[in-house]
């Protein structure tokens, strides 16, 4: 059964960092991408970074890059999301989720998801 847990949130003050991890289990995770996503109260779900399979493509939310870093360990079955400069606006529920094909970094793309983790960015 194809599993995604994520793992990582919690409370940090604006300008903090956090490292958000993404562990999959009963598939092989080379052969998807993987993608963060973040709902906010009231607001839509989007997409803030996606990876493909290999890591030879990435894809960032105009309104984290410089700040975030997708990466990926498939050999621990492990996508990280690596925060920096955290501002009160980032503050969501953040998901991965995984799909089989790279494309846009979109919600409909992909069909696997974790049950998430939440960061509050708050002084």
């Amino acid at each position: 059964q194809l599993q995604l847990v994520e793992s990582g949130g919690g409370l940090v003050q604006p300008g903090g960092s956090l490292r958000l991890s993404c562990v999959a289990s009963g598939f092989t995770l080379d052969n998807y991408a993987i993608g963060w996503f973040r709902q906010a109260p009231g607001k839509e779900r989007e997409g803030v970074s996606c990876i493909s399979g290999r890591a030879r493509s990435t894809r960032y939310a105009d309104s984290v890059k410089g700040r975030f870093t997708i990466s990926r360990d498939n050999a621990k079955s492990t996508v990280y999301l690596q925060m920096s400069s955290l501002k009160p606006e980032d503050t969501a529920v953040y998901y991965c989720a995984a799909s089989q094909r790279f494309s846009l970094c979109v919600s409909r793309e992909y069909d696997y998801w974790g049950q998430g983790t939440q960061v509050t960015v708050s002084s």
